[in-house]
């Protein structure tokens, strides 16, 4: 994993200059995108509006998440270069870094450098080329990739799902801006914490999403991971190594079995997100003390067995 150092803070390396800042405590989270973060699936088959008998129009859930869909697609394949490397999914986008040799890409003609298989070396440079241009249009946002009608059209469908879904999307954002401290009711809290994404979807897709839900801004492009072909343990075993230090504790938030699993294993924090409208964690309603407590009473337990 040292290719991947040069992305970790020098907080977390331990590289801090003062005793005061190194004793800060770190917070990692880790969060399950789909059905936690945002809802696509369960808006695409029915089943989150079947979940309030009668009370959510199912056909209008199934617009909505098809239109997601669509949205997801085009900006992966006009703005991802995502029909040339779809087969070449990365569990993220620092993977390649050692191909990368730091060429300037503003004038690069990626139409015309022919990437294709095998997947050698050369080819692994034209890839770790273009993971390069997607992380700095990620950091730009959608507004500087977008034209200012499909960026209206973007606001209007994610608008549209935070009011069908009673604010799934809107309070999810909140509580990750909290994580980090940002938020509006605490603007000058000062947070070492940090939040990264491990999906089981490949990760040009999923970096898309987080463009197009609003996500980018409290998550960054390399905090991503794709468990597509690794799993999830794999990358909560990459986090854990890259972040991991004195007074450093994790937290994972996730819906699936297999995040749980993998939380079990190495011994973290593992809240359960649900959309039914009596589930325990949901959004809105999860809210920063709750995550907080489930870490103490890990924590303080494994310091207590220490």
């Amino acid at each position: 994993m040292s290719k991947m150092d040069e992305t970790v803070p020098a907080l977390v390396t331990g590289q801090a200059s003062t005793d005061a800042v190194t004793e800060q405590p770190v917070n990692v989270y880790i969060w399950d995108m789909d059905e936690t973060l945002i809802l696509l699936k369960s808006l695409l088959d029915g089943s989150y509006a079947g979940a309030f008998d009668g009370l959510k129009d199912r056909e209008k859930s199934t617009e909505i998440g098809k239109r997601w869909e669509n949205l997801i697609l085009e900006l992966c394949d006009e703005h991802f270069f995502y029909e040339e490397i779809e087969n070449y999914n990365e569990p993220y986008l620092n993977a390649l870094n050692e191909y990368d040799d730091g060429r300037d890409l503003t004038s690069y003609d990626f139409e015309a450098d022919s990437f294709s298989s095998p997947y050698d070396d050369a080819n692994k440079k034209k890839l770790a080329y273009r993971h390069r241009a997607i992380g700095e249009k990620y950091a730009k946002g959608l507004e500087k990739i977008l034209d200012q009608h499909m960026v209206k059209v973007c606001n209007d469908q994610y608008s549209l799902t935070d009011k069908y879904t009673d604010g799934w999307l809107s309070s999810a954002h909140k509580l990750l801006e909290e994580a980090l401290g940002k938020s509006a009711s605490a603007p000058t809290a000062k947070s070492s914490s940090i939040n990264c994404i491990v999906t089981s979807g490949s990760l040009i897709p999923s970096l898309a999403k987080c463009l197009l839900y609003r996500l980018d801004d409290v998550v960054s492009s390399d905090n991503v991971y794709s468990s597509w072909e690794v799993g999830k343990l794999q990358c909560f075993k990459w986090i854990k190594e890259r972040f991991d230090g004195p007074n450093v504790r994790f937290c994972a938030i996730g819906d699936g079995h297999e995040e749980c699993t993998a939380a079990q294993i190495m011994k973290w924090p593992f809240i359960k997100i649900e959309f039914r409208p009596e589930a325990h964690h949901r959004f809105p309603g999860l809210d920063m003390p709750t995550v907080q407590t489930y870490m103490d009473v890990i924590y303080e337990s494994s310091s207590k067995d220490g």
